[in-house]
């Protein structure tokens, strides 16, 4: 339900890969296949040029006739496979048949994070947040959204009906755009640069909002990236709770009263 912002969200911006098939009857007649395939960081980086993205390092896969490609963007770090005929991107893991682990040529560090389940409230830069319902209530729900993410937007429906709900919450909104999302770093700056939740609405409609000028609202959405990410934040929506517990996707607007009434 939830899209990582690495495996799901750099990578399917490239809607010329329609699927992943191996080249037909290519052998490496008994050589290391790197004698005879190669690819450079800098030519796959040009590769990825659609998504944006800079590919670190290029080693050969664990899988036989793809290459590991260990890629950076907006901070995010991780990995995705090429194939040798250099036209098809693959997204997962790579599973070892004996024994049933995920294996990369890169580390098993560079793989997904662990998800997180806890963090300080205290910590969260409100400062560069939108609040929804009460701003001066004391209890806070701290939501991470990206204004294309499509569960968000469901998410966001039931946050209007919690404000009425439960009048005794601040909805405290961080914006988290994903990669996978073309529009939305752009838009998050927007709506940042210009506190509106109105904007907000209209991004959630599906309708286009005005463009940032120049580095407008830039800063403080890279402070967000950079926060989520230090945080282990990878999806969007992730819900934030007064007791620092960390909820990944949306619930409806009486279950989240529930929740929030034990605090």
């Amino acid at each position: 339900m939830v899209r990582s912002a690495l495996l799901a969200g750099l990578f399917l911006l490239i809607t010329s890969v329609s699927g992943y098939a191996m080249p037909g009857n290519q052998g490496c007649g008994g050589q290391e296949c790197s004698k005879c395939h190669t690819l450079t960081p800098q030519e796959a980086t040009q590769l990825l040029k659609k998504a944006g993205g800079t590919v670190l390092s290029v080693k050969p896969a664990p899988a036989r006739g793809l290459f590991e490609l260990f890629v950076e963007k907006n901070g995010q770090r991780g990995i995705i496979y090429m194939d040798y005929g250099k036209k098809h991107l693959i997204q997962g893991l790579v599973i070892d048949l004996a024994t049933f682990k995920p294996v990369a040529a890169h580390g098993a560090e560079t793989m997904e994070p662990k998800p997180v389940t806890h963090i300080d409230p205290a910590t969260i830069p409100i400062k560069n947040a939108l609040v929804m319902g009460n701003p001066l209530a004391k209890k806070r729900l701290y939501v991470f959204t990206d204004p294309e993410c499509p569960f968000c937007q469901r998410l966001h429906i039931q946050l209007k009906k919690l404000e009425k709900l439960d009048p005794d919450v601040a909805i405290t909104i961080l914006m988290f755009p994903l990669p996978m999302h073309a529009h939305a770093y752009d838009k998050a700056r927007m709506i940042i640069a210009n506190h509106s939740l109105a904007l907000l609405d209209t991004a959630f409609a599906g309708k286009d909002i005005p463009l940032p000028k120049g580095n407008e609202g830039r800063k403080e959405v890279d402070e967000m990236i950079k926060f989520a990410h230090e945080k282990g934040i990878t999806g969007t929506p992730t819900l934030v709770f007064p007791d620092g517990s960390v909820l990944v996707g949306g619930r409806d607007a009486a279950t989240l009263k529930q929740m929030l009434s034990r605090f």
